[in-house]
């Protein structure tokens, strides 16, 4: 029987709910950073501690968000599709106990080989009195985490295949809030310990990826999930998510790659480059996380299930569904961080340690990350389509081309415009790398409605083109009224001129018919009927 393929309104109330779960914790997330910035500025001790989570993340890219969730999670929704949830539950324990004895070891091997690992990346920070050493004793804290959110990451993709997306969606709050809770309670006593106010970050690390995994366990029992330690190497299941993870594991060589040239290259940019890079990415990752994670998360279970079913057009008709939503949402989200990234820095950052030299060079990263923005998140649903449909060579080999390009922009950019160098390069190649994943997913599943999308894609470009202007005539002309004298008009000013440009934005929107706007637009609205009318809104979208 052949699947009915869900609607764009549908999916739209799916991507909301996961959207407000997620900004949940992308605001979180700002918090922390903006804590982390006026307690520590952009100097050694951020610095430092970025680079020192780039080697736990070396490793998260495989077991959390790379190779092992895009294999796993089509795999497991494959198996309880087919086969029904006790032969899932059994799946996932294999996979579980697998992952945690492979990760512990893996976190071993990296207490061992800190030193060697460290320096690989920051050899320039031996130049600078104790920020080497700084380096190495957070990254010794914080290997442990790669273990946590691996557990965490395929609780995710459990609870996904099941219709379950808030809580998944919102346990990365619990990373941000015991990062928050940590530096405010520990930064004070660090020293009394022996140890820097910046190890307290640190432990923040392990203790919110502990809450993560956490806050999960609960409807995973309710869902009739039990814990039971199982290693079954001949479980066809687990041989189809290590095969699909092959080529995926190749793909995450050449972007760790990229990853360690990047760094190599920022260490060598001066005091302060990682930090402004790391500030800026993460704030570019705020309308990612809401957006493009939260659109991809609703449509790749939906995707893989009809992928198991053998139903082209209802995957086709799904991956349509999500890249116009894509474009209608992440046009006018690029479009607003370019207009308004220094003042949106200011607001966010300039305090404390964060000077207004580090809200300049933060703003200018910003705008050349923003670019990237609709390529970064148009991957996420590419890629795991090709991982539903058994293949996974495809993303990887185009991720290993990406990459060399990248690296390639990368070094000549960094020569010729420093630091900002390395996200222009990066966003060049994540747009090269969402066009070429789309051109080779709409040839092996026949087409895309190719016209719908570009349709959206033409009617979101006028809506931003009209939201972009208001945005700039705003900001400039309540410059006069609301100079940056103080905090509040800062404050003021930005959000006079978002409010306004969001009030274009959907009056554009409605004005050129930019259905997946407004089935956004009307799914929230439905949700605050619902929550102001006292009706339970639930936890989870069983019922979409």
């Amino acid at each position: 029987m052949t699947a009915q393929p869900s609607s764009g309104p549908k999916l739209a109330r799916a991507a909301g709910l996961i959207g407000l779960a997620t900004s949940t914790s992308r605001i979180l997330g700002l918090v922390r950073d903006q804590v982390l910035a006026y307690l520590f500025g952009a100097g050694n001790a951020v610095d430092a501690y970025y680079v020192a989570f780039r080697i736990p993340n070396l490793l998260r890219d495989l077991f959390a968000e790379g190779a092992m969730s895009a294999a796993f999670v089509p795999t497991f929704t494959r198996v309880l599709t087919r086969d029904g949830r006790p032969a899932a539950w059994r799946l996932a324990n294999n996979v579980l106990t697998t992952l945690t004895l492979v990760t512990a070891a893996l976190v071993g091997l990296g207490l061992i080989f800190t030193w060697p690992l460290v320096t690989a990346f920051a050899g320039d920070y031996e130049s600078v009195p104790g920020k080497l050493d700084l380096t190495l004793q957070l990254a010794r804290i914080m290997l442990p985490f790669l273990t946590l959110v691996a557990i965490a990451a395929a609780f995710m993709g459990m609870l996904n295949a099941l219709n379950r997306f808030f809580v998944p969606a919102l346990s990365p709050a619990m990373f941000n809030v015991g990062s928050i809770v940590s530096m405010v309670i520990l930064v004070p006593v660090m020293p009394a310990l022996g140890l820097p106010p910046i190890a307290a970050v640190a432990i923040g690390v392990l203790v919110g990826g502990a809450g993560q995994v956490a806050v999960q366990v609960p409807l995973l029992v309710r869902e009739g999930f039990r814990l039971k330690p199982i290693i079954d190497l001949r479980d066809p299941g687990l041989r189809q998510i290590l095969v699909l993870m092959g080529p995926g594991t190749l793909g995450l060589a050449a972007t760790q790659i990229n990853v360690f040239v990047n760094t190599v290259l920022a260490t060598g940019e001066g005091t302060g480059a990682v930090s402004w890079l790391n500030y800026a990415f993460r704030l570019m990752y705020l309308p990612l996380g809401i957006v493009g994670v939260s659109i991809a998360t609703a449509a790749v279970p939906a995707i893989a299930r009809h992928a198991a079913r053998d139903d082209p057009r209802a995957m086709r008709h799904e991956v349509a569904n999500g890249l116009a939503m894509m474009f209608a949402l992440n046009l006018p989200a690029t479009a607003g961080l370019i207009v308004l990234a220094r003042p949106i820095i200011a607001v966010l950052f300039e305090r404390g340690a964060f000077t207004a030299v580090d809200t300049a060079a933060t703003a200018a990263a910003l705008v050349c990350y923003a670019v990237g923005l609709t390529g970064y998140s148009v991957v996420k649903i590419a890629t795991p389509a090709f991982y539903a449909l058994g293949e996974s060579r495809t993303p990887v080999l185009v991720t290993v081309g990406t990459v060399l390009v990248n690296v390639a922009l990368n070094v000549v950019l960094v020569q010729r415009i420093g630091y900002l160098g390395l996200p222009a390069g990066t966003s060049i190649a994540a747009l090269l790398n969402a066009l070429t994943l789309v051109v080779l997913l709409r040839r092996r599943i026949g087409g895309l409605e190719g016209a719908r999308v570009a349709a959206a894609v033409v009617r979101a470009s006028i809506a931003t083109l009209a939201m972009s202007a208001v945005a700039y005539g705003l900001n400039r002309g309540l410059m006069s009224v609301l100079p940056d004298a103080t905090l509040f008009a800062q404050i003021t000013r930005l959000g006079l001129t978002i409010t306004g440009s969001v009030v274009a934005l959907a009056a554009a929107a409605r004005m050129v018919g930019l259905r997946e706007f407004t089935d956004v637009a009307h799914a929230a609205w439905l949700r605050v009927r619902r929550n102001r009318s006292g009706r339970a809104t639930g936890t989870d979208v069983a019922d979409l």
